[in-house]
């Protein structure tokens, strides 16, 4: 469906005003924003999909950059295309701007300060929790398979024990999956 450019226009506010909401109102980063993500632009605003979503932070996990970032800015150009990418990803980055341009102004002050350190702790402990609720999202999108479990369990290892680059990883995981996809898709046409 083609939009005017009037509604074009108010889309691209709702989602600069949606993810400026998630950009101030989240602590911990990207993996701690993806449930107000998913809450804001799938039930909420319907923009996208569950599938769609998993997608874009498949593609936002690869991608140089904070996954926030990358996230709005695709959400954006699904829902109204360069200038909606624009909106939604100043939107997101400039909360975080904002707060860290103040703290910077006053950050002696602030930061030796017991309250706020007591207060850091606090929202810590907070983001641990949405982290372990995108960990579980993801986990349920998972397919179920062994190559799943076993790329799951030889990533974590190889990322947290031997610290191998994430990238590599990425791009091992990529790999295995286009084999097994191709290697499935000959075993098909042989029956």
């Amino acid at each position: 469906m083609k939009l005017s450019k009037k509604d074009k226009l108010k889309l691209c506010f709702e989602l600069f005003f949606a993810f400026f909401k998630i950009g101030a109102f989240t602590f911990g980063g990207g993996m701690a924003m993806l449930p107000f993500i998913e809450r804001e632009v799938i039930e909420k605003k319907k923009w996208i999909d569950k599938d769609t979503l998993m997608d874009i932070l498949v593609v936002s996990e690869s991608t140089p950059g904070p996954i926030a970032i990358n996230a709005a800015t695709f959400v954006g150009t699904q829902t109204a295309g360069t200038l909606g990418s624009t909106f939604a990803t100043l939107g997101v980055v400039l909360p975080s701007f904002m707060i860290i341009l103040l703290l910077s102004v006053c950050l002696e002050a602030v930061w030796t300060n017991e309250i706020v350190q007591f207060a850091l702790r606090g929202i810590r402990a907070g983001v641990l929790a949405l982290l372990a609720k995108s960990l579980w999202g993801l986990i349920k999108k998972c397919p179920r398979s062994i190559l799943a479990y076993v790329l799951i369990v030889s990533s974590f290892v190889a990322v947290a024990i031997f610290s191998v680059k994430v990238l590599l990883v990425i791009g091992c995981g990529a790999a295995i999956g286009l084999a097994s996809y191709f290697i499935s898709r000959k075993a098909g046409e042989r029956r």
